[in-house]
């Protein structure tokens, strides 16, 4: 716990310049210039110490971004709306989508050059060549930072394109190169925007994992305690863990839902290829410059259906249908948050078993009560009825019986012993109807 959250963000190549957040500027997303010194302290300046990256200077309704290139670098922004919107093509209701009003909802969304990703605390624009992460200090997002930092450094530039044996590459100057060595094929590994996806779905469902292990932990103890002892405290914390097991369920339902509404249409899923479409405008670009004639343009129209066994030409198999990848990438995330679904249903199943458990025994406790209520009423009326004699007899109303010496305690004890001859014909009657238990 001691150490620094920011230590994750330091950079070792000698290619890092801090800039100076406070310098002003004409434009809302323009880089301030390099040394500069910041004379300030502030969270700006303490976020520009831990982290020697570039950083945008602040304006109004700014936000903290984090941008990863491929290389692994990182660069501290703060930017507004605009600033973003002019950085990225994005329609503007995406961002809103980031906001803190959508901060519990989970999408995935493809755009024409960009994903957008809003998985519980994990927000991000994603494109081909970059990251641009929301609120990378919190401390919930620390992990995916650490853990995206250390997959793109130690990642090359080398990009699969549609899951053959042809894969592309970009060289040096910035052209698109095709990649003639079989080795380096067969270590391509996932486009940009995929490993970025995939490590960002890797911390959601470990967040949410941990989060199902540690209500199990509290649940179970809590229950068996209820099941012990009913009391206001222990309903109230059986209250309190329905209340966190609801919501930890809706959480971990919207981000399975997304996963499965991408699995069940390619055509989405084909969308968040933006490596592979960019790879294409390249492509397109590159064949336009270097025809001279227009008999080429018809055919630049089907370009993605041209397809070549050479692994030195420039056109390859661009099959957008192909989505066995991700799909593969996005099954495996989904097993998993459905087995974390299942352990909370697991978990709800217990607590639905106890409060049976709990109404059982309120129920025989009550049923005791009733057949008590029973048994004394029964010896209520055996009561009344000798009080009933007793009181005819005490009316002064002329009878024989007032003559006879010595004939009161015979004729109270045999009043008695009918009464008592009556309670228990009543609570026989009583039992063999099993009104009472045995």
């Amino acid at each position: 716990m001691g150490k620094n959250p920011f230590s994750s963000l330091r950079r070792t190549s000698g290619r890092s310049r801090v800039k100076n957040p406070r310098k002003p500027s004409a434009n809302p997303g323009q880089v301030a210039e390099p040394g500069e010194n910041s004379d300030g302290g502030g969270a700006a300046a303490g976020m520009v110490a831990a982290a020697p990256s570039k950083v945008k200077k602040k304006t109004a309704g700014a936000r903290l971004w984090m941008r990863f290139d491929k290389s692994g670098e990182t660069e501290v922004l703060e930017c507004d709306k605009s600033a973003i919107l002019k950085r990225i093509s994005i329609p503007a209701r995406d961002l809103r989508i980031l906001g803190p009003v959508f901060s519990h909802s989970s999408n995935i969304l493809a755009r024409e050059k960009a994903m957008v990703v809003n998985l519980e605390f994990i927000k991000a624009i994603v494109t081909a060549e970059e990251v641009l992460l929301l609120d990378p200090m919190r401390q919930e997002v620390l992990p995916f930072v650490d853990q995206l930092k250390q997959q793109l450094l130690n990642k090359g530039g080398t990009y699969p394109v549609d899951g053959h044996d042809t894969a592309m590459h970009i060289s040096g100057g910035g052209k698109l190169l095709p990649n003639n060595d079989p080795a380096d094929e067969m270590k391509t590994d996932f486009p940009f925007e995929f490993q970025v996806l995939e490590i960002a779905l890797e911390i959601v469902c470990t967040y949410l994992d941990t989060s199902v292990v540690d209500l199990e932990r509290n649940a179970y103890p809590i229950l068996d305690e209820l099941a012990r002892s009913v009391s206001n405290k222990n309903l109230e914390h059986v209250r309190s863990l329905k209340s966190n097991l609801t919501r930890l369920l809706a959480r971990v339902q919207k981000v399975r839902d997304e996963i499965e509404h991408l699995l069940d249409d390619n055509d989405d899923m084909a969308q968040l290829y933006l490596t592979r479409k960019w790879i294409q405008n390249q492509e397109y670009e590159t064949l336009l410059a270097n025809t001279g004639s227009n008999s080429i343009v018809p055919a630049l129209r089907n370009l993605h259906r041209i397809g070549s066994t050479r692994s030195g030409s420039l056109v390859t198999n661009m099959d957008d249908n192909d989505v066995e990848d991700l799909e593969m990438l996005l099954e495996a995330y989904f097993m998993q948050l459905d087995g974390t679904r299942n352990k909370i249903l697991s978990v709800r199943e217990y607590i639905d078993d106890t409060e049976d458990y709990v109404n059982i025994q309120l129920d025989h406790q009550r049923n005791e009560l009733i057949q008590l209520q029973l048994t004394l009423t029964i010896a209520s009326f055996a009561i009344a009825v000798e009080t009933l004699i007793a009181g005819i007899f005490g009316m002064n109303i002329p009878c024989q019986l007032y003559n006879i010496d010595g004939i009161f305690s015979p004729f109270v004890a045999t009043v008695t012993a009918i009464c008592v001859i009556l309670f228990f014909i009543i609570l026989g009657y009583a039992r063999w109807k099993k009104l009472l238990g045995s």
